[in-house]
């Protein structure tokens, strides 16, 4: 890669801007949904995957299911991304209304 190549492609991953919004988590063997928000979806799920590998997640039900069933049974799905997110407390408001709606309408449990 040509270095003028490379300093654009860094540029253009600086400049992005991460997709926020509301995703789910799936146990197929269970039938069990957590539904959660984040301002950062793109890398969510790796750090989601990564603490329950390590035994650390926080949440108690979601650890629970993991362990009992296996990574092989869950699944991460983007339920929707947020078109022009606010920024500051704002976004912090519109992804907890988005998490309830999506947590009420899937009977899911909030994470």
């Amino acid at each position: 890669m040509r270095k003028e190549d490379r300093k654009a492609a860094l540029a253009a991953y600086r400049e992005r801007k991460p997709a926020a919004g509301a995703y789910a988590i799936r146990c197929s063997a269970s039938g069990e949904v957590w539904v959660g928000a984040s301002p950062n979806l793109d890398t969510l799920q790796n750090r989601i995957w990564f603490t329950l590998r390590h035994g650390s997640n926080p949440h108690r039900s979601l650890q629970q299911a993991w362990n009992t069933h296996g990574a092989d049974d869950f699944t991460f799905e983007e339920l929707e991304t947020l078109e022009d997110p606010p920024t500051g407390y704002a976004l912090r408001k519109a992804l907890e209304d988005r998490r309830a709606h999506w947590a009420d309408r899937l009977a899911a449990g909030r994470i």
